[in-house]
């Protein structure tokens, strides 16, 4: 490539002559191909280029005429540039024909899917701009927006898969994003214009899950639904067949299952008792399916480890659509019209809880924690009650209904957490400066964090019963004696478990 010369290069700052698309094509190549002085050079020009109070009107020729997708990028650039800067001071006209310009290359470079898949980065940069500028131009300026979008998309299915895009990504912005970004009032008018208008695109969401065989798009639908179910107006969640779509259409589905997932775990963090029966529905339809799925015998650490990205986001998905229906509704399925189905999930939990990866274990061990405390305060062994410690845990669970129904699964989790205590602290060996042999305390604080939480969910698990606690504990300790689950971790992990709920904790070296 030739070199690059000052002058040569300040043309392309003279707005008197016309642009020349060949030397900015050589501009952008040098500045992700060269070194030194000539790289420099570059990134002189094309940042005083961008910065030009007209550099926005060559815009259209870039994109028109050059044949490098670097510099068609950096025209969009300079085009965001001027939307976010100066939008307020451009004329009327000049705004319009900019946002018509956008609107066009959009349509032109989404409504193929072979040209939108070769297109991914520059259409991506499209949209995000087209986003900025319906911040500052809709409701007010362009009030048919929700309207055209909505009836374009019912003209190609292509178009709409990019409008669906569009539509999570003015969605992030408006609900997710705004703060610092817009007024108050300003987010507040769009949220409230969002939301006046969203029947036509749930319309338009339905449409495409109830009739569509294209798999992309009903993927990025389900995508776009999922960002918009923690700000619509209930009645489309609680009052239509959306709920039943999900469950029964798509989350058996191997492509569309970790999606639908989501959408119901950010439907189960909803509270509102006027629903009370449609969640209780929700939780029996989706573990019916679930037990279609997943085979009770198999090991969900088996599958973590041994499984795809798609098989581990699965189990993680789980993890949290249980652990937040649980949490937040619990309660309600522990009738007895419900209670096969939270027995499965409780079953699931526990096997979910085994897999050796701290980050599902965290999802899990919160919910334990929370369900332990919970059962622990509410059947409170005091509170006016005449059981008393001393008394068998028949009468006890007699007294306490609850925990009773737990007792089982909780004797399961009281084994998990003896299994896999996390370290107190890092603890070292080292030699001091004087030659003798010391202990050195590391702070990991993630790892004390994880003890600290382990550590209170044991504490209310041996309240609930201390026997059971003990009987685990000996166990375990006779089988590190008789050698059956020796090693140096498992006799580790079982001093830290001891002396978690003894306020002492020891390491044997």
């Amino acid at each position: 490539m030739a070199m690059l010369s000052t002058d040569e290069a300040s043309k392309l700052l003279d707005f008197s002559q016309k642009l020349d698309i060949n030397l900015l094509d050589r501009i952008v190549e040098c500045l992700y191909t060269s070194q030194g002085e000539q790289l420099r050079l570059a990134q002189d020009i094309l940042t005083t280029l961008k910065e030009h109070p007209d550099a926005w009107t060559r815009v259209d020729s870039i994109l028109e005429f050059s044949q490098n997708q670097q510099t068609k990028y950096y025209a969009l650039q300079i085009l965001e540039e001027v939307i976010k800067t100066r939008w307020k001071i451009l004329p009327r006209n000049q705004c319009e024909g900019i946002k018509k310009y956008v609107v066009g290359l959009i349509i032109k470079t989404s409504s193929d899917a072979a040209t939108m898949e070769a297109n991914k980065v520059y259409l991506n940069k499209l949209n995000i701009i087209l986003v900025q500028i319906l911040k500052r131009e809709w409701p007010r300026n362009w009030e048919t927006f929700i309207s055209d979008i909505v009836g374009a998309s019912k003209t190609n299915e292509s178009l709409c898969k990019n409008n669906m895009i569009i539509l999570k990504n003015l969605s992030e912005e408006v609900f997710d994003f705004s703060p610092g970004q817009i007024t108050q009032t300003k987010a507040k008018h769009l949220k409230d214009t969002m939301c006046s208008e969203f029947s036509q695109i749930f319309q338009l969401c339905s449409f495409v899950l109830e009739s569509s065989m294209n798999a992309p798009l009903i993927q990025v639908t389900l995508e776009t639904l999922l960002r918009f179910l923690n700000w619509i107006p209930l009645g489309y969640i609680f009052e239509t067949t959306l709920i039943e779509t999900l469950i029964f259409k798509f989350l058996s589905v191997p492509m569309f299952r970790n999606v639908t997932l989501k959408c119901l775990s950010e439907i189960a963090g909803l509270t509102v008792p006027d629903y009370n029966e449609n969640f209780a529905n929700l939780f029996k339809d989706t573990m019916t399916q679930l037990d279609q799925m997943i085979n009770q015998n198999t090991s969900m650490n088996h599958i973590y480890a041994n499984g795809c990205d798609s098989e581990q986001e699965f189990v993680q998905n789980l993890a949290m659509f249980l652990c937040t229906f649980l949490k937040e509704h619990g309660k309600l399925v522990e009738d007895v019209k419900y209670v096969d189905y939270l027995n499965q999930a409780l079953l699931y939990l526990v096997m979910i809880s085994e897999v050796e990866d701290v980050e599902v274990f965290k999802i899990c061990l919160e919910y334990w924690n929370s369900l332990v405390e919970d059962l622990y305060t509410s059947e409170s062994f005091g509170g006016g009650s005449n059981v008393h410690l001393g008394q068998t845990l028949a009468r006890r669970n007699a007294a306490f209904p609850r925990r009773r129904f737990y007792s089982e699964i909780l004797s399961k989790v009281r084994y998990i957490m003896i299994s896999r205590m996390a370290k107190p602290e890092e603890v070292l060996v080292v030699e001091n400066e004087n030659g003798e042999v010391v202990r050195e305390f590391m702070k990991d604080t993630n790892a004390i964090n994880l003890y600290k939480n382990m550590r209170e969910a044991l504490v209310f698990l041996t309240h609930l019963d201390y026997g059971d606690t003990e009987r685990i504990m000996t166990m375990k300790l006779l089988n590190q004696v008789n050698g059956t689950e020796f090693s140096w971790k498992n006799l580790n992990t079982l001093c830290w478990a001891i002396g978690s709920i003894s306020g002492k904790y020891c390491m044997i070296f």
